[in-house]
């Protein structure tokens, strides 16, 4: 949360002209219902269920960018299924950048909305804590400190694309 996915995968999308999927985008439209109402339908089993079947389809497609919620690598074989399917990548951002983009959008956000920054700067720490094992086994980490403007996230998006050696359209 924070890192930048989104951010990171529109904008070397459209400097590549390489589809980008976003996983929680892509599994509300397949299922015509927010992530927030299917937890709330099936619990969080029953999503992460959806979301690995849902992984396993858009792994598929040929030549996208997949941006995937903070959690999917850490359930089932989630982060070893994209291993075998494509190039993964941990957008590596400290913590404190985390923390500033965060306060910024939390109210965007149910998990952390009601969070003062000190809770907040608690809730970032034990988050990756728990979830660094799974994003250490991405096969690039990726500085993505460096987005807060317009011509931060293209020169990043650039150098992105160049590390991964995807063509960059004319």
């Amino acid at each position: 949360m924070g890192c930048g996915k989104s951010t990171m995968g529109r904008a070397v999308s459209a400097l590549t002209g390489v589809p980008f999927i976003d996983l929680d985008n892509y599994i509300e439209q397949r299922f015509h219902l927010t992530v927030r109402e299917i937890f709330a339908q099936r619990g969080e089993d029953g999503f992460r269920d959806v979301e690995r079947r849902m992984l396993q389809e858009v792994a598929d497609f040929e030549d996208v960018i997949v941006a995937c919620g903070g959690g999917t690598p850490c359930f089932f074989d989630n982060m070893e299924y994209m291993n075998t399917h494509g190039t993964t990548v941990f957008l590596n951002t400290p913590i404190d950048r985390l923390h500033s983009r965060l306060m910024r959008g939390r109210h965007k956000r149910p998990l952390i909305a009601d969070k003062d920054d000190e809770e907040l700067m608690t809730f970032i720490k034990e988050a990756l804590a728990k979830r660094m094992d799974h994003y250490s086994k991405a096969q690039i980490s990726f500085s993505s400190e460096r987005l807060e403007n317009k011509s931060e996230i293209a020169n990043t998006a650039r150098e992105f694309a160049e590390l991964l050696a995807i063509p960059i359209k004319q």
